[in-house]
């Protein structure tokens, strides 16, 4: 199949390095979605921007439900995307350097396996033995041990992967108190693929990820949340939909350099505090949400509905989601019967 594959950015910032490099990868088609704070004078060679007015006549639904200010806005350039046929996303930020050719990963024969039911992991446990980890792990789990590093398999059945986050070497994405009580630049190694088995979780973010068209509706970022809580919220949703479907999430070596925005440690712990608190509770909740027999989109509805109650998401959430997967309908990227 041609493979038809974009790059969905959003961005407050002109023109970065990161944004200018993907700009010209001649086989990707590079998207970026403005905001209020966003130059209007925003350019940039080939990528194609779409500030807050040209968002506005583009006829989603959901445009007119995002707030401003915030990364769910990012999700218009995915729905341009799609709307455009892509059948690859790649999602990134302004502020991730490509290290090289943008390359999908897919299950070769150096991937690696973990097993199944071991619950949340520290996945750069196998990238590296600095002693860092993911934003979105929950802080009980930072000590554990790497023993399941040594106990991955080479051998698996038939395995689809709709789901791949790459690694970001310099500063990569982990949580403020990683920031704040040490700060080390990591640089990974490079050991190949890494592939979670069922009821094996490692949170995963919007900085280097690549979504296939299966996996699409799992890309709805949740709005009534933080924006440090967002993506990771996003994932800890999907990994029980993709379980649920037979499916999994890998992980890939390096494939971009984090030259980091300026932030305010402090204001990132703050926002941080509901992922430290929450993050467990919200898988449990979800897989308790799911049945096997479930569209994804139900699956989708029934998580959201199940995280409100528990009040881990606004009941406004709700009326987001049905619009996003409205939008997808619309756009006709599945039949009802398949969302």
């Amino acid at each position: 199949m041609i493979q038809n594959k974009h790059i969905v950015i959003t961005s407050i910032n002109p023109p970065t390095k990161a944004v200018k490099e993907f700009a010209n990868f001649p086989e990707w088609k590079t998207i970026v979605i403005g905001d209020r704070k966003t130059p209007s004078d925003w350019h940039c060679g080939q990528a194609s921007f779409f500030s807050i007015e040209q968002q506005a006549s583009l006829g989603f639904q959901l445009n007119d439900k995002l707030p401003f200010n915030h990364y769910s806005r990012k999700m218009l350039g995915y729905l341009i995307a799609i709307q455009q046929g892509a059948n690859v996303i790649f999602d990134t930020d302004d502020d991730n350097i490509p290290k090289g050719e943008l390359l999908i990963p897919s299950v070769d024969s150096q991937t690696k396996f973990t097993s199944e039911n071991l619950g949340f992991i520290n996945v750069y446990q196998q990238y590296t033995e600095q002693k860092i980890w993911p934003r979105g792990l929950p802080l009980k789990y930072v000590n554990q041990s790497a023993d399941w590093t040594s106990k991955l398999s080479v051998e698996s059945s038939s395995c689809q992967v709709p789901i791949w986050q790459g690694l970001a070497d310099g500063d990569p994405d982990v949580d403020a108190i990683y920031r704040l009580t040490n700060n080390t630049p990591c640089y990974f190694k490079n050991p190949g693929n890494l592939v979670l088995g069922k009821n094996t979780i490692s949170p995963f973010n919007s900085q280097a990820t690549f979504f296939t068209k299966d996996a699409f509706p799992l890309m709805y970022l949740p709005a009534t949340v933080s924006f440090r809580f967002t993506d990771i919220l996003r994932g800890i949703v999907a990994q029980p939909i993709l379980w649920s479907k037979g499916w999994s999430l890998g992980f890939t070596n390096p494939i971009v350099f984090q030259d980091r925005n300026e932030h305010d440690f402090m204001r990132d712990f703050e926002q941080e505090i509901p992922v430290f608190l929450q993050a467990e509770k919200s898988l449990k909740i979800v897989n308790d949400a799911l049945s096997p027999s479930m569209k994804i989109s139900e699956m989708l509805v029934a998580s959201y509905s199940a995280l409100s109650q528990y009040n881990i998401v606004s009941s406004a959430e709700l009326e987001l989601l049905q619009v996003w997967l409205q939008d997808l309908n619309h756009i006709g990227c599945w039949s009802v019967n398949n969302l």
